[in-house]
């Protein structure tokens, strides 16, 4: 394998501190599936079965979230060097929660579970590795919840981003009526309307029929007093 190919391997978040022999003899035992992908194509479907680790190794892969009930549609861009949901690997439900498809043209990594279990694991950092990162997310999404506010419609209307959102960098798109928002933050429809427009011609976000643009989600939620 190409120096170059190894050093972004050991840069995705769950190989990040180990050494190019360990890694090597990881690549003799484990295999490597990589995948260049169109972009449009879908990957995963939201409900399905998590059987590998998935990496996201060059372009941007959108992830679409559909609400139970179907009132909305949260749609979010991933960078490259990620880790697509390892945490749907292991527990009672191990299913995507959302639908991902390739924003752009991409090149995946992927590892079968088998391998996680049989071999990865057999390493010590990569055992801490997966650790922390099913930890950060546990304490991430329990600040969000102690964190929650039911005050004014901005902080309702930051809320309901931070608690849906995987993180709060990136651009975001909401399919949503007005009337589906306005009852899931618990205000009137004229209300969130004239907040929406307020941000609208601000520039913090872009209204479209049914739809809510957001560039930079990092910028609204600053601008909402977050």
């Amino acid at each position: 394998m190409e120096t170059s190919m190894y050093d972004t391997l050991l840069q995705l978040p769950l190989f990040q501190g180990l050494c190019k022999d360990d890694f090597t003899s990881i690549i003799e035992k484990v295999k490597f599936h990589f995948q260049h992908i169109e972009a449009g194509k879908q990957l995963f479907a939201q409900g399905e079965t998590c059987k590998q680790l998935v990496f996201l190794l060059e372009g941007q892969i959108s992830s679409h979230t559909q609400s139970d009930t179907f009132n909305y549609l949260l749609t979010e861009i991933h960078q490259s060097l990620s880790v697509i949901e390892p945490y749907a690997l292991f527990g009672m439900e191990t299913q995507f929660t959302a639908t991902y498809k390739a924003h752009t043209p991409i090149k995946l990594l992927t590892i079968d579970k088998h391998f996680v279990l049989s071999e990865l694991c057999n390493y010590e950092i990569f055992r801490i590795n997966f650790l922390n990162f099913l930890c950060n997310r546990c304490q991430t999404t329990g600040q969000k919840l102690r964190n929650s506010r039911t005050g004014n419609i901005k902080e309702k209307l930051a809320d309901f981003f931070i608690l849906r959102c995987t993180k709060a960098e990136c651009e975001k798109l909401l399919q949503i009526t007005m009337e589906d928002l306005a009852y899931l933050i618990n205000e009137t429809r004229i209300n969130v309307s004239k907040l929406l427009n307020e941000l609208h011609e601000k520039g913090f976000i872009q209204l479209r029929r049914k739809e809510i643009a957001v560039p930079a989600l990092e910028k609204l939620l600053q601008e909402l007093g977050c």
